[in-house]
């Protein structure tokens, strides 16, 4: 594994079942994630999306194969290892933002720290919360906020253990178009300007033209790549690979 990867999956497979009800979601596949770079993951629905995701940030084990993360290769991590390596190392922003509602924006963001046995400085809640741009909004609960300002404090609380790799699942998933942009805007600026690296599903070819590379699964495996590529070529790939019979 080179030190320029963040993450390296080599022959990763993921089945579920067994004998005749045998479901392959992930086949052979092998990928490196630089360091500092933006990769969106996109394919047809049932294409190993999620599942990807999930093996790369260790919340889901390879049925074979090998995931590395700045060079420690989860497979090889008991339970107890591997949750203190994505609590320490890797950052989760899902579709539904999952901020627990009579929190503050302060005390979602600090709260992985505080699960974690350790005490947030304010300071540093303060500074994530700047950094998406909710400076303002620290004693603000989420049903004071609007959906992208709670996606945002959810990005803040990613971000709160200095993750080396932000893991996104459909983030703009909930979102209007308009704010959706605005978070996309957001984690350009992070890879770009902080060298944080970003992996994020989706679905939406105008958020993965915001990504450096976009990576295609059909039925679990890489059906190619795209670099620098904008909305439109990226669709008309997308539309390629739903049309094309397996």
């Amino acid at each position: 594994m080179s030190n320029d990867d963040a993450i390296q999956l080599r022959s990763v497979s993921r089945r579920y079942g067994t004998g005749d009800s045998t479901v392959t979601a992930l086949d052979e596949v092998s990928l490196t994630f630089p360091r500092g770079t933006f990769t969106a993951v996109m394919g047809p629905s049932g294409s190993g999306k999620s599942t990807l995701l999930q093996c790369a940030a260790g919340l889901d084990r390879p049925t074979s194969g090998s995931v590395r993360v700045g060079g420690t290769d989860l497979t090889a991590l008991s339970e107890r290892r591997l949750t203190l390596l994505r609590r320490e190392r890797i950052g989760f922003v899902f579709q539904a933002f999952n901020l627990l509602p009579s929190l503050t924006a302060a005390q979602n963001v600090a709260l992985p720290l505080r699960l974690a046995g350790r005490r947030p400085s304010r300071a540093r809640v303060r500074e994530v919360l700047a950094r998406v741009g909710l400076g303002d909004r620290a004693r603000h609960r989420p049903t004071e906020l609007s959906g992208g300002q709670q996606q945002r404090v959810a990005l803040a609380r990613a971000l709160i253990t200095r993750p080396e790799v932000l893991f996104g699942d459909e983030p703009t998933g909930a979102l209007d178009s308009r704010t959706g942009r605005e978070v996309l805007t957001l984690l350009r600026g992070m890879v770009d300007g902080e060298g944080q690296t970003v992996v994020m599903v989706t679905h939406d070819p105008v958020a993965a033209a915001h990504a450096d590379h976009v990576i295609f699964l059909v039925d679990g495996r890489v059906e190619g790549r795209l670099t620098g590529a904008d909305a439109d070529t990226i669709a008309t790939r997308m539309t390629h690979l739903e049309t094309v019979p397996c």
